[in-house]
This record gives structure tokens, sequence and C-alpha cells, in this order.
């Protein structure tokens, strides 16, 4: 080989080289944190504000990736200087309910050349609890097992006749707010309305359905999860009290978004339970309600009634 070929490849060796040290240093000394949003629902997308940091206090940082899991689109970072904080979000979706870790963030270098890609794992070790896939509102429907009418009973409800006045409570509607009593008394005044019988459900989720070792069963055992958890919000959005019967309790009728969190937590991390003779059993029989459980034989359609 000749003296100018020998040369022109030792430079390109050395550039090689030097692109992978530079790209490899380029990745170093960064420190990453997450604040998740308060509600995360399975197969839809959000958004995660995250911040990376440069701890060099010599050197800047660029072209770096961040990429937070498989379910997350990589984020390009142009420029982090020297000590410096860059913030933004990154989209992410998940595609299953219950607890989801991002146990670490994956940031690479383009940095110089782009022929190397040197990455570092940040461990980040951070937990979120993700809500039910939500489907469309108003393809279930409860069924009224008797009619009990718009008789109002005597207890607190969404009803049109006022039950007491008391203080506001954090989660109580602000639309419930009696404005003449908060500025007689200066104190938020809230306004108790009676019940109405017709507008409380009770939504029953039968998950002793036993060991569920067909993919498509707990496929359809999800897909219920999520058709109960659709019937709550829809009903709890249009000022009914819910309450939810499972194998593990009951969470009373109320309304608000407290009812509405307690269960979204509870069908997050509902459970396959052995297999029960006994029926679920609503607090008010004669009420509307939702019964929602697979057939005997989990090979079939779940049904909703």
């Amino acid at each position: 080989m000749s003296k100018p070929l020998t040369r022109i490849a030792a430079v390109m060796f050395a550039v090689l080289v030097l692109s992978g040290l530079l790209s490899r240093d380029n990745v170093r000394g960064l420190a990453i944190t997450l604040d998740p949003p308060s509600e995360i629902f399975a197969n839809r997308p959000f958004a995660i504000a995250f911040a990376l940091h440069n701890r060099s206090r010599l050197w800047p940082r660029w072209f770096l990736l961040l990429t937070l899991s498989r379910a997350a689109q990589p984020l390009l970072v142009p420029y982090l200087p020297r000590g410096g904080r860059s913030s933004g979000r990154l989209d992410v979706l998940v595609p299953a309910r219950g607890l989801h870790a991002f146990a670490a963030a994956h940031v690479s270098s383009l940095f110089p050349f782009g022929f190397f890609r040197k990455g570092v794992r940040y461990p980040l070790a951070v937990e979120v609890l993700v809500f039910p896939e939500i489907f469309a509102a108003g393809a279930t429907r409860p069924e009224v097992l008797e009619q009990a009418g718009e008789e109002a009973s005597r207890r607190a409800g969404r009803g049109h006749g006022l039950h007491a006045l008391r203080s506001f409570r954090q989660g109580d509607d602000p639309r419930g707010i009696h404005w003449k009593q908060t500025a007689r008394t200066g104190e938020t005044i809230f306004m108790e309305r009676e019940a109405e019988q017709g507008r409380r459900l009770s939504v029953l989720f039968d998950n002793a359905v036993g060991e569920l070792a067909d993919p498509i069963a707990r496929e359809r055992f999800e897909r219920l999860v999520s058709e109960a958890a659709t019937a709550a919000l829809d009903h709890l959005a249009r000022g009914w009290e819910v309450e939810l019967v499972t194998r593990g309790g009951t969470l009373p009728f109320s309304g608000g978004s407290r009812q509405r969190l307690a269960i979204l937590e509870t069908l997050a991390l509902i459970a396959p339970q052995p297999r029960r003779a006994d029926p679920l059993l609503a607090s008010n029989p004669r009420g509307p309600q939702l019964r929602v459980h697979l057939e005997a034989g989990t090979g079939r359609e779940p049904v909703a009634v």
C-alpha cells in the first residue's frame, strides 16, 4: 500500500476511534427525573414529563437520544449545556392495566459523526398505576331489575329536593355550592340533595373466574374490566351515584371525583379469584344493576347484563 493511502487509512481510523471516545463520554454524567401524570389509562397515549441534567461542569452534551421504554418514542435533545438542564415530554403508551414500572431510561449519542451509537442505562425506579382501558361511553347500559322510579329517598344524593346544608368537602361538585349561605357565613356551604333511586347504579363485577390459562379468556376478562370501568365512569359523569361490588369487597354508593378514583384504582388492580357458586349481591337489589362476568367455561363470550 502506498504512503498516501496508508496516511488516509490512518486518519480514517483515528477519526473512528475519536468518534467512539467522544460518543462514549457524551452520554456520561447525566441525571434523569420523571414526573408522570396523575391519570394513566391502558392503550391511551400520554405524555410524561422529564428533566435531563448535565452534571458535568466542564463539557456540554450534544445530540442525545432519550428513550424511556419500548412503549415510548425516542426524543432527540440537540444540546445540553454544562451544568444545565433540559426538560420536555415523552409520548408513551402502556398496553395493560395495573402497576407499571419505568425501571430505567436509555440515553444514546449521535455525536460527533454518528459512526457509533454509544448508550447508557440510567436507573429510574418510577412506578405508576395504569387504569383500565376506557371504551366509548354508551356501549353498555344497565338492566333495571325492578323499576324503582324517581321517588326520592330520605338520604343524601343527587335528586332535586334539599337534604341538608354542610361544609364543602374536597371532591364535591362545585355546582352544589349554596352561594347565599356561603356569603352569609364566610364558609363554603354545600347543598346535599335527596337521592333518587333511579340515579343509582350497582356495578357487580364477578372476578371469581378461576385460573385463566387460555389467552383468549384472559383477553376477555380484561375487556370486561374495561366495560365495568367504562359504565361506572359514564354514569358518574352524568351525575349518578355508583357502587362497585367485587369478590374483594364493596365500594358503597357515592359520586364525584373521589368515587371515580376509587373505582379506577380497584379495577386497575383486580385479579381473577377461585371460582365460587354464591352470587354477588347489590346493596339495593331493586335498583339498576350492571352485572359483568365470564360465563362458565371461559371459552364462551363474556356477558354483561
